[in-house]
């Protein structure tokens, strides 16, 4: 199938240059990106994209996406009070056949986002492989070992189940310092040892769990998991919102990928994630939504807003972190963070996940800079096209499965029904 995407402006992401001119597609990569017009004869598929913009699709670098049947159900809490009196007994009802359509839900959101891939933590993980590899949706879940559910052995057969998939790659993992015991430390070595994988894991979100941690451990989370040679092949922090002197030279030196979820901090008053200073130290920023439980939007558009604007706002700086820098940590960087080399710009080669930018929604006029349009002004009704893999998922206000959307939400509000009760 090769598909051309003509009369439009690109912005590959490799640097910040924007230029008409179009764009071919070739299965699930890009063929081409031409400064002159493609002759339409030569592709089974032909889209005018009428001058509006052409991008890399945003990478969701931190998510928990079947968390939708707790949206708006545990709102107004302190992170300790939201995780162990609300979130985690409600966790504990959760079965296989409920996952695959509470996660179709957060992936739905995602197109209308423009995002176009995630690293996505939570349980059932082979339920929510298989459902977007269903709908065409790009993944990197988290595995993380469990005693009863997630044996060693199991987890090493589900790592190379799903890195022989395009879709749906699976990467090694814990939740936190603070939710572990030796065994989980031990079997997660082993784990780490050989897969190669990168290790993610939430870290540093609040002030208590860094002070706690350097009760219990003598180090700050980072530097305990440092000490255990867990980074070796690096990976990525979620939150990293209190981050020591020596924090911020392990991230440099074993790069690891700090991702910024400044909706969700902002929410649970856990604190803003000091961006400038990684930018300032050399290390990495992506950003994230974290879950629907606590954002409670799946929106990459409020997450750049905030990422610039809580950075201005704590140094009182109204020039911190340009467009430009953020527009990095929602595409480039958030691929670097999910080890996707071949997702990170609009280029040839690369594969074809691209987004639309409907650059004549009023928020997008008048144009005097379209990257400031985007991250200040940008919204998800500016999100004309989702493509993944080649494949258009949602387009002009609709989505391109083969399900029924009423269908998806009623299965979703069945399971949200009866999951919501603590027992």
């Amino acid at each position: 199938m090769k598909i051309l995407l003509k009369n439009a402006k690109i912005l590959t992401m490799i640097d910040e240059n924007i230029f008409n001119g179009d764009v071919s597609i070739e299965n699930n990569r890009i063929l081409k990106v031409s400064k002159t017009r493609l002759k339409d004869k030569d592709f089974d598929q032909v889209i005018d994209c009428e001058g509006n913009l052409l991008m890399p699709g945003f990478k969701n670098a931190h998510a928990h996406s079947a968390m939708t049947f707790l949206r708006s159900v545990a709102d107004d809490s302190s992170l300790h009070d939201w995780l162990f009196k609300e979130i985690f007994p409600r966790e504990d009802n959760l079965h296989d056949g409920c996952i695959r359509e509470l996660s179709k839900v957060a992936i739905l959101e995602y197109l209308t986002s423009g995002i176009t891939a995630c690293i996505d933590q939570y349980f059932f993980i082979k339920e929510f492989k298989e459902t977007c590899l269903e709908l065409g949706f790009r993944s990197v879940t988290l595995g993380m070992y469990d005693n009863d559910s997630r044996p060693t052995p199991l987890l090493l057969d589900y790592y190379k189940e799903f890195n022989d998939t395009d879709l749906a790659k699976m990467v090694i993992g814990l939740h936190s310092e603070y939710t572990i015991d030796q065994n989980m430390i031990d079997e997660t070595a082993i784990l780490l040892k050989k897969t190669k994988s990168p290790f993610y894991v939430h870290l540093s979100e609040t002030s208590s769990e860094v002070s706690e941690c350097i009760k219990r451990r003598g180090k700050t989370p980072l530097e305990f998991f440092d000490s255990l040679n867990f980074f070796e092949n690096g990976g990525a922090i979620f939150h990293g919102v209190y981050l020591s002197e020596h924090d911020y030279e392990i991230l440099r030196d074993k790069n690891i990928v700090v991702v910024s979820c400044p909706a969700s901090n902002m929410k649970l008053a856990s604190g803003i994630c000091d961006i400038t200073t990684l930018l300032e130290k050399g290390c990495t920023v992506a950003l994230g939504t974290d879950g629907p439980a606590s954002n409670n939007g799946l929106d990459m558009f409020r997450e750049m807003y905030l990422a610039t604007g809580l950075q201005k706002l704590l140094y009182k700086n109204p020039v911190s972190i340009p467009a430009f820098e953020i527009l990095k940590m929602a595409t480039v960087n958030g691929a670097k963070a999910m080890n996707l080399p071949d997702a990170m710009y609009l280029a040839e080669g690369q594969l074809a996940d691209i987004i639309m930018i409907d650059l004549q929604r009023p928020s997008m006029q008048p144009i005097n800079n379209i990257l400031n349009n985007i991250v200040y002004s940008g919204s998800k009704d500016v999100i004309k096209m989702t493509m993944i893999n080649g494949k258009i998922l949602y387009f002009n206000g609709k989505f391109l499965i083969k399900e029924s959307i009423s269908d998806i939400y009623s299965k979703v509000q069945k399971f949200t029904e009866e999951l919501k009760y603590i027992k």
